[in-house]
């Protein structure tokens, strides 16, 4: 089976809540204009607030650099206040979209499978979901990391989803944010993990791209991206700075 490695590494930013008008379609076309001026050697997204989805498409149109939302709803449409339908990010521009980020899972009690029914209804609509795992400090302190991954691929990916209809993203929850990343060695036990846990799963002659994501930065990056199995970065923090950003793209050279 060839590895995910054989595609395009993937550079996602995501924004998180940050980001009013002004500011965030002066980062979107800062990031759109570096990819024009020097095509980078990966692809690259970008997943604002809500908010500003239909107006950085418009900006992004054309371009190198893709679009995808920060979390979707498991039902089409309905009676769901404050919720965003996947139709709905798809009728705003975006092509994938976040589900199961440990915010999500940690701030609104996000079970495994509401993880799972929100990527096949991405799926359903066209959109690529980003399946994210990982786990707590407490977690890998007590030596449970690969047992708690297994879970949460067993029980949020969906079966019957081809290589590129799906992208994981391995973010170990105690370094989000906080600066702390696990060790290149970590990083490639993990991966292979997942990516033989997949080769079960996708009937295909290539398996989807792993992203690790957590404290994910310029000086980092290329370390990172040498990892086998490291097909990419979702990128948190360092995405709000057009410059930091395209130094974690230019690190898949």
């Amino acid at each position: 089976m060839v590895g995910a490695s054989a595609m395009r590494k993937l550079v996602a930013g995501n924004w998180k809540m940050n980001g009013l008008r002004a500011d965030g379609l002066a980062l979107a076309r800062a990031v759109a204009d570096r990819a024009a001026a020097a095509a980078p050697d990966c692809d690259l997204l970008i997943c604002p607030p809500a908010t500003l989805l239909a107006e950085i498409a418009a900006a992004l149109r054309g371009g190198r650099v893709a679009l995808g939302g920060q979390d979707c709803h498991a039902e089409a449409k309905g009676a769901h206040t404050g919720d965003i339908s996947a139709e709905m990010l798809k009728d705003a521009g975006c092509v994938y979209v976040i589900v199961g980020h440990s915010e999500r899972r940690a701030n609104h009690h996000e079970s495994d499978a509401l993880v799972r029914a929100k990527a096949l209804t991405a799926r359903g609509q066209g959109l690529i979901p980003i399946v994210c795992v990982g786990e707590t400090a407490a977690e890998r302190d007590a030596g449970r990391t690969l047992a708690v991954i297994g879970a949460q691929l067993a029980a949020s990916v969906p079966d019957g989803l081809g290589a590129t209809e799906l992208v994981i993203a391995y973010e170990p929850v105690w370094a989000i944010g906080t600066g702390r990343t696990p060790r290149p060695a970590e990083v490639a036990e993990v991966h292979a993990f997942i990516h033989g846990a997949l080769r079960k799963r996708i009937a295909e002659a290539a398996s989807p791209r792993l992203l690790y994501g957590g404290s994910v930065n310029a000086g980092n990056a290329a370390d990172l991206m040498a990892v086998a199995n490291v097909d990419g970065a979702l990128v948190g923090g360092a995405s709000l700075d057009a410059a930091a950003f395209w130094a974690i793209a230019e690190a898949c050279r």
